[in-house]
């Protein structure tokens, strides 16, 4: 067999080669992608069941503590803006934090009324509520993971590559505020007013607007902009499909 022959089989290896190494890797995106995507969605689940107990846990509360108006608003206000979209997963991270201390200063007033730590309602709501925390930490956990594989490999030598060449772009983690969350408490007991009156009739203690709850669902998303316009890749309401740019990549 002649010189030239065999170069050109070499090369013709070579070029097999490097083809099925594109297609492995591309697929190996595409299955990362997707594992983020639904591991997300897992999280945003138990995110919005924690958004429709806390309505019903604020009406046993003021039932018992009707004058304790500034931890009841401020819970009402951290679980409004929490379940609003977001224009990043950091933004959205610190909301999430920012309910969970809310809801830890509720549980921490609870302690100065008997009769309301012993009401049945009060009771499985909180372990509704504290159920729901810890499968929303586990699906934080596996989240993560899946975003640190798609990172890892996005920012590895040779898959670089490819990440470059079909514009998957890196995922962000979803992370609370451990030390905010793990603060101890400051109770406000000066707040006079009907907390009641505040959900009602949005009237806060002055007669000003008060806080509404806003009902409004919360869709899977993995940052996302006001307007629905894809925000580092995310989308307001749709998981990113293939064909479609995004924060994870398109297909092409």
């Amino acid at each position: 067999m002649e010189a030239p022959a065999i170069v050109a089989i070499v090369l013709g290896a070579l070029i097999l080669v490097v083809i099925f190494w594109l297609i492995a890797t591309y697929n190996g995106f595409v299955k990362l992608r997707n594992l983020v995507q639904e591991s997300w969605r897992q999280i945003d689940v138990e995110l919005n069941r924690r958004y429709s107990l806390i309505p019903n846990l604020v009406e046993t509360v003021r039932g018992y503590a009707q004058h304790e108006q500034s931890t009841l608003q401020a819970v009402i206000q951290a679980r409004n803006t929490a379940s609003q979209p977001t224009s990043s997963m950091a933004e959205r991270s610190a909301n999430e934090g920012a309910l969970t201390e809310a809801i830890s200063r509720l549980f921490a007033l609870a302690e100065n009324y008997p009769t309301l730590r012993a009401d049945t309602s009060f009771l499985n709501l909180q372990n509704e509520l504290t159920n729901t925390e810890d499968r929303i930490a586990a699906g934080r956990r596996f989240y993560n993971a899946n975003v640190r594989d798609l990172n890892t490999k996005r920012e590895t030598f040779p898959s670089n590559i490819v990440a470059g060449m079909f514009n998957f772009h890196r995922a962000d983690y979803f992370q609370v505020d451990q030390a905010q969350v793990s603060a101890t408490p400051q109770i406000n007991f000066s707040g006079i007013g009907n907390a009641g009156q505040i959900m009602a009739h949005g009237q806060a203690g002055d007669g000003q607007p008060g806080v509404q709850w806003q009902s409004q669902p919360v869709q899977p998303e993995y940052g996302s902009s006001p307007n629905g316009s894809p925000l580092q890749g995310g989308s307001q309401g749709q998981p990113e499909q293939p064909g479609q740019s995004g924060q994870y990549g398109y297909d092409r």
